[in-house]
């Protein structure tokens, strides 16, 4: 597959063909980091590390639940 890089503002720009794009699982406005390796142009995505402190900040009295005290039932330890 062959793209033309062409002027966009001061820079220089390239299409990515919705097919690689689809492949590598992105979407617009999606991270990558771009490299240079041994005279070859990288891109690949930059996935999102979730920490416990942006999961816990997502809990809302909305969706807290309440707690469950029962019986164990399946292959539990007690």
């Amino acid at each position: 597959m062959s793209a033309k890089i062409q002027k966009w503002g001061n820079s220089l720009g390239l299409r990515i063909p919705k097919a690689v794009i689809e492949a590598a699982e992105l979407k617009e406005n999606s991270e990558v980091e771009i490299q240079n390796k041994d005279g070859a142009i990288v891109i690949f995505p930059i996935k999102s590390q979730m920490t416990l402190e942006s999961l816990l900040s997502k809990i809302t009295t909305k969706n807290l639940h309440t707690e469950i005290d029962d019986e164990p039932e399946g292959n539990e330890v007690w």
